[in-house]
């Protein structure tokens, strides 16, 4: 059963979606989209989890309101007082439940950290909490109860700051941090702040005591990381989020093979300070590790900061992941996170050039076979057996994913990829928003919910896609103006907006600095069709690109529902028929080169 249910009108399930996600990141599990049929077996487990849930969420808007079901669960849980009221749209409450307190959320921006978004989820964490100890006190049926044990402690641990001198050793200390989010995670006694929300804070000079109250948390983490001459030194230290005082500080200066254990220590640490007590599983979780070979791992962290930080169809980045997870590899043959992230990286290589997805199928294969509880690995053979076309294999490893880690940003950034190619915009748009709550830096996913959206036919929805979109494109334009791959994203979000002119001007200058760019030429047609609708500008602008374009790729834009307006048009029909003949061509010259190879002639 879980913690929270979530009362809403099916209507709605697009803008209920990122508070979800906002709400699961907290760590607290949400019954809101059950996949069961309709009748007496449906009545039953909403009955059952409305039950048992230590709060209920109503999201009031104007549809909601009329919802009999939805006021009728609203005025169950107001009687059990585990009520937490919000509105979108300036909703008139139902006249029983307009005394209590309700958060409006309009102005919440989708951002966990806003004023509206903490109000919110503080007051899901004092139903939950109360609930906790109702549950430990109360005997199931004469047995002793055994309710998971309430975190003590909340802590986010900011981003490690890089004084090495050096930008390029960047991945390095925020590495160090992810480590860190990871180890304590697995302490139950504290809750953890999620790598998204703490990251916002990165590069910037905070007041700890107002991050602390932002975020709701009663302790911070801070520290900064130094790596040169094969040596590392780590200063962390531990403030009351309350107080402002240190309770823990320390400085390590250690050879680099000893990053490992200067994590663990600093785990340990922690815990002491804080009195919490590690169970002897936490303890062997925390010292789990993919390797122990501290220069693969090093490597690691560098291949991972170039996938999170690239963009789809970046074919140099994804050449980059591929070689230095190899050497990762090399070092250390078992180390099933870097075949993994190999075989991620030779999918976007596919994507971007290549129509062999045989040696991402090997180096995922490869980590499933080393761990077979690897969510990402699953995510990504998931993907690479989406572009061969296998659709039925690649929803089963899909939901092996969800299954082993429903947080984990890849698994959910390939379900939603998976989703949208299905036509299955509701799904797609849900592990988007997943997948941007995850991971700042996620520019593609961002722009994918725009498309969700715009297909979904929610124009709020879209819009608040397309202002996430801009938020997260226009730092990188400001410092490298020239980033084609970027700039279509772009476009498409200032178009979304209606701000046609300013996409004009931009999709104009960018096709003068970089004419050729695939994906950024894609991605501009898909504008012209779905924003503009210049159907002879989108035509003219995908042309060139099915002369060259992969069989995965073909697949996908056939799905793409950004292009539904030219897919009667002759031209865009004579366009498929060509690709799908020339593609035909060169598979079975590529069998027969291979039948010529074995038998030596």
């Amino acid at each position: 059963m879980a913690d929270v249910f979530i009362s809403y009108a099916r209507a709605d399930k697009a803008r209920v979606a990122p508070l979800v996600a906002a709400i699961e990141a907290r760590g607290w599990s949400v019954w809101w989209d059950p996949e069961i049929a309709p009748g007496r077996e449906f009545d039953d487990e909403i009955d059952q989890e409305l039950q048992a849930a230590k709060a209920v969420l109503v999201v009031w808007t104007p549809t909601s309101v009329a919802s009999r079901w939805v006021r009728g669960e609203a005025r169950d849980a107001a009687e059990r007082g585990i009520l937490v009221p919000v509105r979108f749209g300036q909703a008139r409450l139902p006249i029983d439940v307009r005394a209590l307190h309700t958060t409006d959320l309009d102005d919440w921006g989708e951002n966990p950290a806003s004023a509206p978004a903490q109000a919110c989820l503080s007051a899901l964490g004092a139903m939950i909490g109360k609930g906790a100890q109702a549950t430990a006190a109360t005997p199931d049926k004469g047995k002793a109860a055994t309710a998971k044990p309430t975190p003590q402690f909340s802590i986010c641990v900011l981003p490690f700051t890089n004084m090495s001198g050096e930008a390029e050793q960047e991945y390095f200390s925020d590495g160090i941090t992810e480590d860190i989010i990871t180890d304590l995670s697995k302490v139950s006694a504290l809750r953890v702040i999620s790598r998204n929300s703490a990251f916002r804070y990165k590069g910037k000079n905070v007041d700890l005591p107002k991050v602390a109250a932002e975020l709701n948390v009663t302790h911070v983490l801070e520290g900064s990381v130094r790596k040169a001459g094969g040596r590392v030194r780590i200063s962390a230290q531990l403030i009351d989020g309350e107080s402002n005082g240190h309770m823990w500080a320390e400085r390590y200066d250690r050879e680099d093979a000893d990053i490992f254990a200067i994590q663990d220590e600093i785990s340990q640490a922690i815990a002491k300070a804080l009195r919490v007590h590690l169970l002897p599983e936490e303890k062997k979780a925390i010292r789990k590790r993919g390797t122990d070979n501290a220069e693969a791992h090093n490597l690691y962290l560098m291949a991972r900061q170039t996938y999170v930080t690239s963009q789809e169809m970046d074919g140099r980045s994804a050449q980059a992941i591929v070689r230095i997870c190899k050497r990762a590899t090399d070092l250390d043959p078992e180390y099933a996170e870097a075949w993994a992230l190999m075989a991620a990286g030779y999918r976007q290589w596919n994507d971007a050039q290549a129509n062999d997805t045989q040696a991402g199928m090997a180096a995922v294969d490869r980590a499933l076979a080393l761990n077979p509880d690897l969510a990402e690995a699953h995510a990504v053979k998931a993907q690479l057996l989406q572009i061969d076309g296998n659709l039925d294999a690649a929803i089963a490893e899909s939901a092996a994913a969800l299954a082993h880690d429903p947080e984990s940003y890849e698994v959910n950034r390939s379900a939603g990829r998976l989703h949208y190619q299905l036509c299955e915009f509701v799904d797609a748009a849900r592990f988007y928003e997943k997948a941007v709550a995850l991971m700042e830096a996620d520019i593609n996913s961002a722009a994918m919910l725009v498309s969700c959206y715009t297909a979904l036919a929610d124009a709020a929805a879209t819009r608040r896609a397309a202002e996430l979109t801009l938020r997260r494109t226009e730092p990188i334009l400001e410092r490298d103006p020239n980033n084609s791959v970027v700039t279509a994203y772009s476009v498409d979000a200032l178009a979304a907006l209606g701000e046609n002119d300013r996409a004009k001007a931009r999709m104009q200058r960018a096709l003068l600095i970089d004419p050729d760019n695939f994906n950024m030429r894609y991605n501009f047609a898909c504008m012209l069709a779905v924003r503009l609708k210049d159907e002879n500008a989108a035509l003219e602008m995908l042309a060139p690109l099915f002369e060259t374009i992969s069989a995965s790729f073909l697949g996908y834009a056939k799905a793409d529902p950004d292009l539904e307006s030219l897919r009667g048009d002759p031209r865009y029909i004579s366009m498929v028929a060509a690709a799908e003949a020339r593609l035909a061509a060169e598979a079975k010259a590529g069998i027969a080169g291979a039948a010529a190879a074995r038998t030596g002639s």
